[in-house]
């Protein structure tokens, strides 16, 4: 089985739309979360984290003037541009040819082009850009792939879910560069869904602390380049471990009340990784900063013995970003193994679950060889992915 690496990645979310810009954020603690008050999104003003959209469009512009002359910006959609932003940058500086015969794009999201069954958009864009596929063969056409895109829409364990995947196929040699994106936009379906459910919180959002009162919700994408190909060089690459996804079969939207199952999606991935439990420097948690959510979390890690590690979430600097989410904090954990430090977890300050687990409460400088990756969603599913530096 071949081996499988990190070329390059990218951040598009309210801190930035570059992994620099948004690490620079994250190491100052900034959040993105603010309160909004557009009719657009909900009757009454909602803490969210959202692109800038003027930079959206400015930054389009110039990619689109590289690569489709032919094309207005007015052809494309809010996530599309922000999808085509987020793989043009993850692209450069790499020798990845989307033309090439051994290249797969693997598309992750949850809701894709939801927006447009909004009537302010029903008459500008055709009703089958709602598709998933659509989203997916707009990427493909843009950037000249021409192999058959993968869609992976699995909850909010999507983008690791989608990571897994990819890592899979170049294992087997089928292809040797996988680009996996990942988008979701912040839309009034989105927010008025989780409004139903009560778990939206007032303030940015709390992950595993005392006062946590529900969760922020988020947009922004996520791409990260894999290669198994000999021409690239792995000497800056992290590795992409074992994998392993499981469900817990409790409840369409609430979680397992023991944490048993993500334990089992944490165990087997470890062991598929050939590392072992204690070998895990850094855990990015899904830290959703729901009750329900973090008390899971914490059970798996503890069942999984890893209560000493240390663990984050980034949901209070962008949000949940759904399908996105993944991507962009696998990212993110990307540059914690790339920098030698470990980001806080944004609004953590008292613990507020019921197993002891190690928090970051301050960003601290570790650097981390082997790390692990876990998400949760609803369904019940869960998945978990190990990283390693070469």
């Amino acid at each position: 089985m071949k081996t499988v690496y990190t070329i390059s990645e990218n951040i598009i979310s309210s801190l930035g739309f570059t992994a620099r810009e948004n690490a620079e954020s994250l190491a100052a603690g900034i959040t993105g979360i603010k309160l909004h008050n557009e009719l657009n999104l909900s009757a009454q003003p909602v803490p969210l984290s959202l692109v800038d959209t003027d930079r959206l469009e400015q930054n389009f512009d110039t990619i689109l003037h590289k690569y489709r002359k032919d094309h207005k910006p007015g052809f494309y959609t809010r996530l599309e541009k922000m999808l085509i932003l987020s793989v043009a940058d993850a692209l450069a500086g790499t020798s990845v040819r989307p033309g090439d015969e051994k290249v797969l794009l693997v598309l992750s999201t949850t809701k894709g082009n939801i927006d447009l069954l909004e009537d302010r958009f029903t008459a500008k864009f055709d009703h089958k850009r709602i598709y998933l596929w659509a989203v997916a063969n707009i990427l493909r056409d843009f950037f000249g792939f021409i192999n058959m895109p993968l869609i992976i829409s699995n909850a909010c364990i999507s983008g690791v879910l989608a990571l897994i995947a990819a890592s899979r196929l170049l294992r087997t040699g089928k292809y040797e560069t996988a680009l996996v994106t990942g988008g979701d936009i912040a839309t009034e379906f989105v927010i008025s869904g989780f409004q139903s459910f009560q778990a939206l919180s007032s303030e940015p959002c709390k992950p595993f602390d005392l006062h946590r009162s529900g969760l922020s919700l988020g947009e922004g994408c996520g791409t990260i380049v894999l290669s198994s190909a000999a021409g690239e060089d792995p000497n800056n690459g992290i590795l992409v471990m074992g994998g392993s996804v499981s469900n817990d079969a409790n409840h369409i939207s609430g979680p397992s009340r023991t944490g048993e199952e993500l334990s089992m999606a944490i165990n087997a991935a470890i062991s598929e990784s050939g590392t072992v439990n204690r070998d895990i420097d850094y855990i990015s948690a899904h830290g959703t900063a729901t009750p329900y959510n973090d008390e899971m979390e914490s059970k798996a890690i503890s069942l999984s013995e890893m209560n000493d590690v240390p663990v984050n979430s980034y949901k209070g600097y962008w949000g949940h970003t759904l399908g996105a989410s993944g991507l962009m904090e696998s990212a993110a954990l990307i540059l914690c193994m790339r920098t030698g430090r470990i980001f806080k977890s944004a609004g953590f300050e008292t613990p507020g679950v019921s197993e002891r687990i190690n928090v970051v409460s301050k960003t601290i400088q570790k650097p981390p060889n082997t790390c692990l990756k876990i998400a949760s969603g609803f369904g019940g599913c869960n998945a978990a992915l190990v990283f390693q530096k070469t």
